[in-house]
């Protein structure tokens, strides 16, 4: 239903006007309006989307009541009616934005044409607005799998060059200057509280979520200015701990990592938060990663960060002979400092439990290593660390034996089936009980190549092919492929085709002509 109002000062070029017009377009509700002044007052009442104005009036003239209403009301459509054919007033006319201009006398079929012209962009840009409603209600849906996966590829280093500022600019929050990550770990059997926990970083726009990963989940927050580190913090936590149901609180925890400058440093942020998460029995359910104690340098002089970051790597590399090497020489180096034998177990186990953490990441639960005594020695206390070692990599080879051989094959496959849908690690780890963090190392380690590149890869051969129909729009090629947004196909298509979507179609039609 379009709404047309007609403005002039003569009841007889008024009726005269609707009558042609009524006749050309049924469908238009019309109303009149006999000078500018009740024009501008009809506008707020009637809300017409073209308004047929003549210039030439008492009081206000049409020029005048373009120009209020238009400023109030920018997406109303006005036709010029006037006796008057001058420069001038065409001139202001178009400044104005003035869609035509109808000359008194004109002949019916003139009126009609000129009108329904108007109407026809009416039309389209209604159309447009509603395909833009469409698309950003389908963009909200996404927007849960695109979080995910930003925090995914953050946090596990496989950061595309062209996707991660893509996905980024795609999420409806900013993240600010620097940011910080958090680990809220629950308690065994309260998994079903992921979604509560997300739905409360959703509402107050504080930070990212990434996807749950055995009882972890992983948050990148964004650091607000106004407060300072560690209220904000402390504050988050509180939240995310009260997001919890009252029986489920009391196992959870919150590790704290430390403040960074920019997303590439996220990933130690993230590491940091992991380590001040190792110890969930605190009475304080949650810790900054500057609080946990201080393993101390290492025998080659490197710092504490430097250990455990190396720790971190040797079990996602699976190179356990160097993680013993590494644990042992630890233990070595207590034992030839004269160190407290007490204090070296502690030291040990704290990085035991780093060990366990890592393992964790990947999407394998073990159990939390303890130490079933004091040790009466070093010779004792490198028997006992041996024993856990032992256990940690144990769980982790009972992970690898449950996973089927052609799991990557799979995911593959299915990746290949459903590439136009909106697919995340978070989906396919449901599908294979992985870790999402764990499928996108399997994949780049046996494929090698990351999950999102090949989920590209995938639907940008489709496009391709999709594009030597002439008759399918660029527009609906993006959405059949899977993409939500021409303008992110568009700039992903360029750099992986070294051509944009209309550049490469007209060749392509070009060499089949």
């Amino acid at each position: 239903m379009i709404k047309l109002l007609i403005v002039d000062d003569e009841q007889i070029e008024r009726e005269g006007l609707q009558a042609i017009l009524q006749k050309g377009f049924p469908d238009l509700v019309i109303e009149q309006a006999k000078n500018g002044k009740i024009a501008v007052q009809m506008a707020e009442t009637f809300q017409p989307d073209l308004i047929l104005m003549d210039i030439k009036m008492p009081g206000m003239n049409g020029i005048e009541a373009v120009e209020r209403i238009g400023a109030e009301y920018p997406d109303m459509k006005f036709i010029m009616v006037t006796a008057y054919d001058t420069f001038d007033y065409a001139r202001k006319a178009i400044k104005l934005g003035v869609k035509d201009y109808l000359l008194k006398p004109s002949k019916a079929s003139e009126i009609v044409a000129t009108v329904g012209k108007t109407i026809k962009l009416i039309e389209d840009e209604r159309a447009m607005r509603e395909a833009r409603s469409r698309e950003k209600d389908a963009f909200k849906k996404m927007l849960p799998v695109v979080e995910t996966d930003v925090v995914t590829q953050l946090l596990f280093d496989h950061v595309h060059e062209v996707h991660l500022d893509e996905l980024v600019g795609l999420l409806d929050m900013t993240p600010t200057n620097e940011k910080f990550a958090m680990i809220m770990l629950l308690p065994a059997g309260s998994e079903s509280l992921y979604s509560a926990v997300k739905t409360k970083v959703r509402e107050t726009g504080s930070g990212w979520v990434g996807a749950m990963y055995g009882r972890q989940i992983p948050i990148i927050a964004f650091r607000d200015p106004t407060k300072s580190f560690r209220s904000q913090a402390v504050s988050f936590a509180r939240e995310l701990l009260a997001a919890a149901k009252p029986e489920a609180s009391q196992g959870s925890f919150v590790g704290i990592g430390n403040v960074c400058d920019s997303l590439e440093q996220i990933r130690q942020s993230y590491q940091e938060a992991l380590i001040a998460s190792m110890d969930p029995t605190l009475p304080v359910k949650y810790r900054f990663y500057a609080d946990t104690p201080v393993l101390g340098a290492a025998s080659d002089g490197n710092s504490a960060k430097l250990v455990e970051r190396r720790l971190f790597d040797r079990i996602r590399l699976g190179h356990w002979e160097q993680l013993r090497t590494d644990v042992m020489e630890y233990v070595r180096r207590f034992e030839n400092e004269g160190a407290d034998l007490l204090q070296a177990q502690q030291r040990v186990l704290e990085l035991l439990w780093i060990a366990a953490r890592a393992l964790l990441e990947m999407g394998v639960e073990a159990e939390t290593p303890l130490f079933s005594f004091q040790s009466q020695d070093y010779r004792q206390l490198r028997s006992e660390t041996g024993l856990l070692l032992d256990r940690i990599q144990q769980s982790f080879a009972e992970h690898l034996e449950r996973i089927e051989p052609d799991t990557i094959q799979r995911i593959k496959k299915y990746i290949l089936e459903h590439s136009h849908e909106d697919i995340s690690l978070e989906a396919i780890g449901k599908r294979v009980s992985l870790s999402p963090f764990y499928i996108s190392k399997m994949f780049k380690d046996q494929l090698g190549v990351n999950y999102i590149d090949f989920l590209t890869e995938c639907r940008i051969e489709k496009a391709k092919k999709l594009m030597a129909d002439p008759e399918r729009s660029l527009k609906e090629i993006t959405f059949e492929v899977g993409y939500n947004d021409p303008n992110y196909f568009s700039k992903v298509f360029k750099k992986t085709c070294d051509a944009s979507p209309t550049e490469y179609r007209k060749t392509l039609l070009g060499k089949r002509g």
